[in-house]
């Protein structure tokens, strides 16, 4: 019969304290959410799936780390919580200003508004919870044997969860070649960088042909450079001729421009630095 071994570190370290902590915050917000009876809608079901999302996974992170039965799973273990802990701070960073944004009116009176005002604060709590994981589990200079927790592996989950804020906000466009040149952009830049994850965690890059390391940075060099087309080219067609119009309210199509206008600039930015990071790693090597 099987040994069932348990690992108390899994709780007691510095990462388990701050994954105790996200486990506890994200239940008190959706809790405290579900009790007000108001979270419908596109905006409250995405804050819901957020909390529940990130207290399910991390629960189970939690157990098995505990148990110690993470070495049987067939991917990388650290490649996954580094992920996933990225994932989680992007996730309920958002959360954390669209739920009040959305559904915490002014002036602010009642114990509904409270609740809400509560779970506002809670998930900026879990948000720092998943940020400290972030920093705790990020990989020393030098140290590659985690990619997704080293900064480009860090940034290309930021790269993705910004393209997929870009697809929200990209529900209709002109038929105009400059902006089908920008989803393009965003499509293809998309689906290259989360095949990158997937098959960082799933231990299957080390099977390539060709050096990794120089065809990421290769990777990153293009990416920046269609993004930097797309910076310019999307609010040049979006915004030619325009201003925003009076009866302009939420949902906006103008205000949804804007927004992936800015995400554009936050992806190019994130391109950027991740080029300097993997052209310092392959191609600068620190003296023995």
């Amino acid at each position: 019969m099987a040994r069932v071994t348990v690992n108390l570190r899994a709780v007691t370290s510095w990462v388990g304290i701050a994954r105790l902590f996200a486990v506890v915050l994200s239940c008190i917000a959706f809790s405290l959410v579900a009790s007000t009876r108001d979270f419908w809608g596109p905006y409250g079901t995405w804050c819901m799936f957020t909390w529940c999302f990130c207290f399910t996974v991390t629960l189970l992170v939690l157990f098995l780390e505990l148990l110690e039965l993470y070495p049987k799973l067939p991917f990388s273990w650290d490649d996954f919580t580094s992920a996933f802990s990225m994932l989680a701070a992007l996730m309920v960073f958002t959360t954390s200003v669209v739920f009040p944004a959305t559904f915490i009116s002014s002036p602010c009176s009642g114990s509904k508004c409270a609740r809400q005002a509560v779970a506002t604060t809670v998930s900026c709590l879990c948000f720092l919870a998943y940020a400290l994981e972030v920093g705790l589990t990020r990989a020393k200079p030098g140290d590659i044997s985690s990619f997704l927790s080293t900064v480009p592996g860090l940034l290309k989950v930021f790269e993705a969860y910004v393209a997929c804020l870009i697809f929200c906000l990209l529900d209709t466009f002109s038929s105009e070649a400059g902006l089908q040149w920008c989803v393009a952009v965003y499509s293809i830049c998309f689906i290259i960088t989360l095949l990158i994850i997937i098959f960082t965690i799933g231990r299957c890059l080390s099977y390539m042909p060709c050096p990794l390391e120089k065809v990421l940075v290769g990777y990153n060099a293009l990416a920046l450079v269609m993004y930097l087309t797309a910076t310019v080219l999307w609010p040049l067609y979006s915004f030619r001729g325009q201003s925003r119009p009076a009866s302009c309210g939420r949902g906006c199509r103008w205000d949804k421009n804007l927004g992936i206008t800015f995400l554009t600039i936050f992806n190019l930015i994130a391109y950027l630095v991740d080029l300097v990071y993997s052209t310092r790693m392959v191609f600068i090597r620190a003296p023995p």
